[in-house]
């Protein structure tokens, strides 16, 4: 099974902030969140523990599972670029992401998916026979993006719909993937 996390509360998601690589630890919030769900997983033994390079994903990994989280650049949350910490009412986006024509660095979104699929697709060659827990802690748009993996590529390109909310989970199987 594959239990894909998104890492608890930061002061910029309770702000209400975009954020991306100039993201901060997790808070209070955050941690109590994390601990939470390491309660509600007691019973599920992890036999891998993978996590995006950020701080808040990695502690969010570590305090579910209580084993060291392997940070993969391919988790990393998508680019923001300029738009990064910026409020979201503030953002003049351009579909689901910052409008690259406004903010300077926001990632290519095919590009962004592409590196999600890969670390997913390696994954899957390399597990997908055997009777395993993985945990995976990412962001909302890269969990949201191993959904997709999963289940498949929606028609609006709305990649979050397929997220959760800080601290919480889904869980997907290789073998029910749905190949669009």
């Amino acid at each position: 099974m594959i239990y894909v996390v998104r890492h608890g509360q930061t002061d910029l998601n309770k702000e209400k902030r975009l954020q991306g690589r100039q993201g901060m630890p997790l808070n209070e919030e955050g941690i109590k969140q994390a601990e939470i769900l390491r309660e509600e997983l007691k019973e599920i033994k992890f036999d891998c523990v993978f996590s995006s390079p950020q701080e808040r994903a990695i502690q969010t990994a570590e305090i579910v599972s209580g084993l060291k989280a392997i940070p993969d650049v391919r988790l990393d949350v998508f680019d923001l670029g300029e738009a990064d910490r910026l409020r979201r009412e503030e953002v003049m986006m351009r579909g689901p992401v910052p409008d690259p024509s406004i903010y300077k660095g926001v990632e290519n979104i095919k590009d962004f998916i592409k590196r999600v699929f890969h670390f997913m697709s390696e994954l899957e060659g390399r597990y997908h026979k055997e009777q395993i827990n993985i945990l995976i802690s990412g962001h909302r748009c890269t969990t949201g993006c191993m959904g997709a993996y999963f289940l498949g590529e929606p028609q609006d390109g709305d990649l979050l719909k397929f997220s959760s909310n800080n601290g919480k989970y889904k869980v997907y199987e290789f073998e029910k993937r749905q190949i669009i």
